[in-house]
């Protein structure tokens, strides 16, 4: 009833849904209450019209359908089940849960915001940390992380549902996370490619100008071994060293090579200095 939905015209409660589920539902709610209800459907939206219910926990000021409870004096142990139903009752009247494929978003719209803030109220009660959300007059509990939205749908008793969440929630979580390796593994095979191309080029510059003799032993062995295997990662070329060295000793030694080949060209430095001295 505290969902956006429902609403009070001439007297009398208007419920509107698109979902037959939930109209026949309703019916039966009120026909186990004996009251009076008509069923009509107008074009697509179904709307079931009944007579105001005379409930101690509902008011109807201002033609508004409010709660009149104050959550910090109930027990909620021992009124767990009927706070489940009133979370349930408004995810049925005004909520809805988008495809876990695509996105996670779980929201229910309610009337105003002291209902908001009730139903707020009763998750947080039960662990689950919704949050409201306002646009112009709509008013929504909302929640946007998966393992929150399928504790939600455990509370209200939707079994089958939280094992199908779950089941795409895997899929999609392994997807993304396979996803995120091999663009990371991209990343990395782009700079170590990025880098190997640099370093031959400044390698090839050093001995076209005849100063590769010039440089110490191990960075000529290095050079060579770079040239020879372009696509070698740092520690596959450490390894091929005698003695091997680490991934560390390796980029020390290409970032000494390029160094000194830019040091060397004319634009980057005076005919004075020299890097080899």
């Amino acid at each position: 009833m505290i969902s956006n939905n429902t609403n009070i015209a001439r007297g009398k409660l208007k419920y509107t849904t698109q979902n037959e589920y939930n109209i026949n539902r309703f019916g039966k709610l009120l026909s186990n209450l004996g009251v009076d209800y008509k069923i009509e459907l107008q074009g697509k939206v179904y709307v079931i019209t009944c007579k105001k219910l005379e409930i101690e926990e509902i008011t109807y000021e201002n033609n508004a359908i409010g709660l009149c409870v104050n959550l910090k004096q109930i027990d909620i142990k021992k009124k767990e089940a009927i706070l489940k139903a009133l979370v349930r009752g408004c995810f049925l009247g005004g909520g809805s849960c988008n495809n876990p494929q695509h996105q996670y978003h779980f929201e229910i719209r309610l009337q105003n915001k002291e209902n908001a803030n009730f139903v707020l109220m009763v998750l947080q009660a039960f662990g689950i940390p919704a949050k409201v959300l306002t646009k112009k007059s709509n008013i929504a509990i909302y929640l946007k992380e998966a393992e929150e939205i399928s504790k939600t749908l455990a509370l209200m008793g939707a079994g089958k549902a939280v094992l199908n969440f779950e089941e795409i929630r895997v899929v999609r979580d392994t997807r993304n996370n396979v996803n995120r390796l091999v663009n990371c593994e991209t990343a990395n095979l782009n700079k170590t490619i990025n880098a190997s191309v640099e370093q031959i080029k400044q390698i090839e510059y050093l001995k076209k100008n005849r100063k590769f003799d010039m440089l110490p032993e191990n960075l000529k062995e290095i050079a060579n071994l770079r040239q020879a295997h372009p696509e070698a990662s740092l520690l596959e070329l450490g390894n091929m060293l005698e003695p091997p060295i680490g991934k560390s000793g390796v980029n020390h030694r290409l970032k000494k090579i390029c160094e000194i080949a830019r040091e060397l060209r004319p634009s980057s430095r005076s005919s004075n200095d020299s890097p080899l001295k």
